[in-house]
């Protein structure tokens, strides 16, 4: 491992430490418990062919590449702490960011449903955020949605030679919202409104999460910006490893 890989490592170490340790509260990703066992079931199987191109994936980069474990666990690090630091918002619940845009910009979305379903085990088995019931929901919003929408604005910016860090912005901001958008439509299938049904109750949910989520998403992209710009100036051997920096310029 060169010295500045050790860097990285150290730096994503010490972050993770001094940010991760949060209080439990319920709060979105959905809940240990919420989702009646038919959506828990049904979303966890969705994930499935996900997940497994998402193993595929990382294995053939790190057989590719071994220097590319660091940026991979850094990723991660990233998720797990960023999507750990939770505010409130209305009606009980919570919003956070969720820190998935990076991963999918660096690896792919495929890469990212793998970190996602590690960092959501962890938060749910050791921080109460999310459940393992509820796994299978908050790993299809939060680590497959999310990164696919990142990753496909990512690469439609870069095709249309849009200025990077707005295209960067653009991925990890959006990517967050489209995670609680489809987060809603998920609650809302589960419990439809009586009266407009699932279309009402997702709006319903929406409009509860978005006067934390959109400024929360805004500080996300700005943060992801940020990380890309320090990787540019202090990992660009790792960068060009992953194909990254040649397709950025």
């Amino acid at each position: 491992m060169t010295k500045k890989e050790k860097i990285l490592l150290k730096a994503s170490i010490a972050f993770a430490v001094m940010f991760a340790v949060t209080p439990a509260v319920n709060a979105m990703h959905i809940m240990e418990g919420y989702l009646p066992a038919g959506y828990c079931i049904a979303w966890g199987v969705i994930c499935v062919p996900f997940l497994a191109a998402g193993f595929i994936s990382l294995k053939k980069r790190m057989k590719e590449n071994r220097k590319s474990i660091t940026l991979i666990a850094m990723a991660g690090a990233f998720i797990f702490v960023i999507s750990s630091l939770k505010i409130p918002s209305v009606t009980g619940s919570c919003s956070h960011m969720t820190g998935t845009g990076l991963g999918a910009i660096l690896f792919g979305p495929a890469a990212v449903s793998i970190l996602g379903i590690i960092v959501l085990l962890f938060q749910a088995i050791l921080l109460a955020h999310g459940g393992l019931t509820s796994l299978g929901a908050n790993t299809f919003s939060m680590a497959i949605a999310g990164p696919l929408l990142s990753f496909g604005i990512y690469k439609l910016c870069m095709k249309c030679k849009v200025n990077k860090k707005v295209t960067v912005f653009l991925a990890a901001c959006l990517g967050d919202l489209f995670t609680y958008c489809v987060t809603s439509i998920q609650l809302a299938l589960a419990y439809p409104s009586e009266s407009g049904g699932v279309a009402a109750s997702a709006v319903k949910f929406l409009g509860v999460f978005a006067p934390t989520q959109i400024p929360l998403a805004v500080i996300e992209g700005i943060l992801t910006v940020i990380i890309v710009m320090a990787l540019e100036s202090y990992a660009k051997p790792e960068l060009k490893a992953i194909g990254f920096m040649k397709e950025a310029k």
